[in-house]
């Protein structure tokens, strides 16, 4: 029989009344999984889909665990970046202050002597950045033989940052006794190395491996063979979401891409690694609160954030490989929720979506815009070859226009029919002039008239008006 409530999974009455009241009463595959055997002491490497539910995996057994009558560190929480950090931090005290437990951040990018002022209150759980953690051991401000859990979560970006040395340097200070959790939606065998290393008859929670995004996602792409940004307008008029993110490689780029957005009316921000601490923790509050509608950010964002009514992710860039796309799209979707992921690339690139469709597993359908509607771009072209251009709901007849190539196709044709019109008429009343009434095609002006205006035109190149006139008048 499947345990389907978290009672039943051995969470308290304090914890489970705590998560009724947000409305959360059954918990995920993975949190099934892996509290039970967390609330025994056991290590755990797990393996699970972004957006199911990871971070409570974890952090509800860490909180019951913890004696908040003990003043010591008896938690450590491990996160690669400062968002994923302060999102950790804000769901611990959200669940941990009704317990009586004292959370403190300890995360790069902030004043440290107002972080080691509150480490004078002995707080019984930290959750921090490798950096940070590090820094404040080498000023031997903190201790960690006291703790008793050690949890990693998104360990696989934690390799990829840099940051074994420091995760290896942190472990070495805790207990060989300690309990040690290493969670990712990505499990490498550098990770397993480690985990084999320190970890005692570990519990592998593999949550669906084979499928490493969301069932609930729909994956798209969109070539664009000119002005990516432009059809990335057109994609947030189109399905105009309440939030969403937009992910680039490169930094330099962040800036004129968040610029053309607000320009545009699309209230946007950006979020990238360089920036301040603060800038991002403002940056961050906006999006959440939804005075910022788009989010223009690096894959610093891309880790373990959970946007309420994120329905849409965008890739202006395509990520570096698989993992990364796993990552993006991750943002949406999240426990259950439908979500879109959009990737626009250029001709060059259209490859890398069929890389991406073949290792994941997962199906990546193009899509192409044509008058303001999302259609099937080979649907399309069969229509336009039939004299309409397809659109959901709708049919195009021939000559009106649509967008891209189609509207281009259409204002050409347009211009010729006109020019065409324009020497047939007669000036002044619009029917057809002496010329055309006799068949006859109007008079060319002879190659020596041709000539002398060329010659005239060369000379009074770049003169003043006032010497044009009068050379003309002369």
């Amino acid at each position: 029989m499947t345990i389907t409530t978290f009672t039943g999974l051995g969470l308290n009455e304090a914890l489970t009344a705590k998560l009724a009241d947000y409305g959360i009463t059954q918990p995920s595959p993975v949190q099934a999984e892996c509290i039970p055997a967390a609330l025994e002491g056991r290590d755990i490497l797990a393996q699970s889909q972004t957006g199911t539910g990871k971070t409570l995996a974890y952090l509800l057994p860490l909180l019951q665990n913890t004696n908040p009558d003990e003043k010591a560190l008896q938690g450590l929480i491990l996160a690669p970046t400062q968002e994923l950090a302060m999102q950790i931090v804000r769901e611990a005290e959200k669940y941990g202050d009704s317990l009586g437990i004292r959370v403190q951040a300890l995360i790069g990018g902030a004043a440290i002597k107002r972080q080691l002022e509150r480490l004078k209150q002995h707080p019984q759980l930290i959750v921090g950045t490798p950096g940070r953690i590090r820094e404040v051991l080498a000023l031997r401000k903190l201790k960690l033989h006291t703790v008793r859990t050690v949890v990693v979560d998104e360990v696989d970006q934690m390799f990829q940052l840099g940051g074994t040395a420091d995760l290896e340097h942190i472990l070495r200070g805790t207990l060989r006794e300690r309990q040690l959790l290493f969670l990712s939606a990505t499990i490498n065998p550098e990770i397993r190395k480690l985990a084999g290393q320190e970890m005692k008859d570990a519990v592998e929670v593999g949550i669906e491996p084979e499928h490493r995004t969301s069932k609930t996602v729909e994956h798209v792409y969109f070539v664009s063979e000119r002005d990516k940004i432009d059809m990335l307008r057109r994609i947030l008029r189109h399905y105009d979401p309440a939030r969403s993110i937009v992910f680039i490689n490169n930094t330099s780029e962040i800036a004129e891409v968040e610029a053309k957005m607000n320009f545009v009316g699309l209230s946007a921000g950006a979020l990238y690694g360089d920036a301040d601490k603060t800038v991002r923790s403002v940056t961050l509050r906006k999006f959440r609160e939804g005075k910022i509608r788009v989010l223009v950010a690096t894959d610093v964002a891309a880790r373990g954030l959970d946007i309420e009514e994120l329905s849409l992710v965008v890739n202006l860039d395509p990520p570096i490989d698989s993992e990364h796309y796993v990552h993006r799209v991750g943002r949406t979707g999240r426990m259950g929720r439908n979500g879109l992921a959009v990737s626009i690339v250029a001709p060059k690139e259209e490859f890398i979506m069929r890389k991406f469709s073949k290792e994941l597993g997962i199906e990546i359908r193009q899509r192409g815009m044509y008058g303001g509607q999302v259609v099937d771009p080979q649907s399309a072209q069969g229509s336009r070859r039939n004299g309409t251009v397809a659109a959901p709901g709708k049919k195009r007849e021939s000559g009106k226009p649509g967008s891209g190539e189609a509207l281009q196709a259409a204002e050409t044709a347009g211009a010729r029919h006109a020019s065409g019109r324009t020497a047939e008429a007669s000036p002044g009343r619009g029917k057809p002039g002496p010329s055309a009434r006799s068949g006859k095609a109007a008079p060319k002006p002879s190659a020596s008239r041709k000539n002398d205006r060329k010659k005239t035109d060369g000379k009074n190149k770049g003169a003043p008006r006032w010497l044009k006139e009068k050379q003309s008048r002369s």
